[in-house]
């Protein structure tokens, strides 16, 4: 039930942006610029995708070994892309992350550390995305308010902050925990999470390597987003792109919407208006987003379709 309502919910709040748009922005011009977007670009931004995917899958990789998760590569690399299809139908942000956990989970006995894994990995990703977001505000610096810059920057570097204390959430929750909860089931069971989390503070290296790793990915992203929008005759610098995707990017990993349509597209719209794009090309872009990474998901589609026995 709850299930249902959370699925309903954010239906209609997808319904609800989506309508909003459609009501205020040409769809037809929207899908005339989609349907006209320059192919060389279109298949570049492909290609991005899967470099995305595969550097993704590495870096996840990466964190199950030094947790010393026992499973093969090509077992990891199957339930990545396939958690990836799955997670379009889930809320986005936490589905594919949950079916990655919950995949290694059950074919391993280590089950914190496959969900750490993920958290982890999870949170590297978000401080990139705020790395990355800081990066492109200092180099768009002229043409923002100094008073909203700064604001921005204490956002995004608290933000990151508050990211990177999870690798001390072991301490935090024996500290938090009343010892009387240390021994019951769901007790154990955080401390035994908290403990796989705080693993990672022993593997700096690995880290550093995720994280550049995770760094490069959100880089691809932009590119992705620069070559649609350079498909579709948008005229913006390469700058600003670094400025608005990953606040975009952020959006999307919010639970709210269905495989990315909704309030990222909303995004999108509203974030590229004060460069002057007109909200037919910028819903175009936007949707254009949401469809490569629909097709960079068809390979863990098959592989869902043909899946055989878990191994590891």
């Amino acid at each position: 039930m709850k299930a249902l309502t959370s699925t309903a919910a954010r239906l209609l709040i997808t319904a609800a942006i989506l309508a909003y748009l459609l009501r205020s922005i040409d769809l037809g011009a929207s899908m005339h610029a989609m349907l006209r977007v320059d192919p060389w670009w279109f298949t570049f931004t492909l290609a991005l995708v899967a470099v995305d995917r595969v550097v993704m899958a590495i870096r996840w990789l990466l964190l199950l070994r030094a947790a010393n998760v026992d499973i093969k590569a090509s077992s990891a690399l199957r339930i990545f892309l396939t958690s990836s299809f799955i997670g379009s139908f889930l809320p986005a942000g936490v589905g594919a992350d949950a079916a990655r956990a919950y995949a290694v989970a059950s074919r391993t006995s280590r089950g914190s550390q496959a969900v750490a894994s993920v958290g982890i990995d999870r949170v590297l990703g978000l401080v990139a995305i705020a790395i990355l977001g800081l990066g492109g505000l200092a180099g768009w610096a002229s043409h923002v308010e100094p008073v909203m810059r700064l604001r921005l920057m204490a956002v995004a570097a608290a933000g990151g902050a508050a990211v990177l204390a999870v690798f001390w959430v072991d301490k935090v929750a024996r500290l938090c925990l009343p010892a009387r909860w240390h021994g019951t089931r769901w007790g154990w069971r955080l401390l035994r999470l908290g403990d796989a989390l705080g693993a990672y503070r022993g593997h700096p290296g690995t880290l550093a390597l995720v994280l550049g790793l995770s760094i490069a990915v959100q880089l691809v992203r932009v590119f992705q987003g620069y070559g649609l929008g350079r498909g579709l005759g948008i005229e913006v610098d390469l700058a600003y792109y670094l400025v608005f995707m990953p606040i975009a990017m952020l959006v999307l990993l919010l639970p709210v919407s269905i495989s990315g349509f909704g309030l990222p597209q909303a995004a999108i719209v509203w974030l590229l208006r004060p460069v002057g794009v007109a909200d037919a090309q910028s819903l175009a872009l936007s949707t254009l987003l949401i469809v490569i990474g629909i097709i960079g998901n068809l390979p863990g589609a098959l592989l869902y379709a043909v899946r055989k026995k878990p191994v590891t």
